[in-house]
């Protein structure tokens, strides 16, 4: 993922038994967040610990670029209609600015 100034993140709780039709839509509506100025990346996790739990990440160059670039565009009601009837209950959504970043090192040598 290509570092940014803002980062949004949103812990998705996916409906039980959807999660497959879930991961499928979403691979459909990724390419229409990553057309909107300001985009930088996104990546979608899987929770280990939680069935149905996602983690989104998406690297945005402002914040603007998110709540007023992308939520006020023609792909995010695309966006929503793929996916939003997925989630119970419905995201938060937040977004962070880096305090610290601490690069792994390479410990084999």
């Amino acid at each position: 993922m290509i570092a940014a100034p803002v980062l949004e993140a949103a812990y998705l709780q996916v409906r039980a038994g959807a999660e497959t039709a879930f991961e499928q839509a979403f691979a459909e509506a990724s390419p229409l967040i990553a057309v909107t100025t300001g985009y930088a990346g996104h990546t979608l996790q899987r929770c280990l610990e939680v069935p149905g739990r996602y983690l989104l990440l998406v690297q945005w160059q402002t914040q603007e670029a998110h709540t007023l670039g992308f939520r006020q565009s023609v792909q995010y009601q695309q966006w929503r209609a793929l996916l939003h009837h997925f989630y119970d209950p419905f995201p938060v959504v937040e977004h962070f600015t880096t305090v610290l970043n601490h690069p792994c090192k390479d410990h084999t040598a």
